[in-house]
């Protein structure tokens, strides 16, 4: 397929593995609250399936309504730890994701997608256990005639997603961290996580007290 009215930008950089790893041990909520509550995405987009769970470097991709051609020349940009971030505009007339292109995101590396729009197939994605987040399910196909934009800014659930920002996303839902701002949020994680671990004792011992 050509890509002819595809456009990539090359132009960023990934942020170092140690530093999803370390976000990757915390969840959104946490990470929400450290960051002031704000870049959370609206909670209309959510996993496809019970557990999924991701945290890489946000591969914007923004495509047609109900159309995934630049999803599919994406693929040859992935690198490992990428999460893919994909504008479809909310559309629910047809799926911009389904099995076989999550399957394809895995081999390349990929460690999941966040999609503004629907998506299909999610019986077989949760049995791959790719870690897919939509805004719903429909078995329509889409259509691949572009145009479309890789490596460019997004908007997801009124979020802005620039080209390596870090995106997690969890059973909650998810969160944009712009690399600037990580070493900040895991400081404040790692409080709210000894804070939260404080109440739930005072919770215990208040439920000793009453037994």
């Amino acid at each position: 397929m050509s890509h002819d009215n595809v456009r990539v930008n090359a132009a960023w950089h990934r942020v170092d593995r140690h530093v999803l790893d370390e976000l990757r041990e915390h969840s959104v909520a946490n990470l929400g609250d450290a960051l002031d509550r704000l870049n959370i995405v609206d909670g209309g987009i959510a996993p496809i399936w019970t557990g999924a769970k991701a945290v890489g470097t946000a591969l914007p991709v923004l495509t047609v309504a109900g159309d995934n051609k630049a999803v599919i020349a994406a693929l040859e940009h992935i690198r490992p730890g990428d999460i893919l971030v994909i504008n479809a505009f909310g559309y629910d007339g047809r799926a911009i994701v389904g099995d076989n292109l999550a399957q394809r995101f895995a081999v390349y590396g990929a460690v999941g997608a966040v999609v503004d729009g629907y998506v299909r197939d999610s019986a077989i994605i949760e049995e791959l256990g790719v870690p897919v987040f939509a805004r719903g399910l429909t078995p329509a196909g889409p259509f691949k005639n572009g145009p479309g934009s890789i490596g460019e800014p997004v908007a997801i659930g009124g979020v802005v997603v620039n080209p390596g920002d870090i995106v997690a996303a969890d059973h909650d839902g998810v969160i944009v961290i712009p690399p600037h701002r990580a070493e900040e949020a895991l400081t404040a994680v790692k409080e709210i996580v000894a804070r939260e671990t404080e109440l739930d004792a005072e919770v215990r011992a208040l439920r000793s007290s009453l037994a």
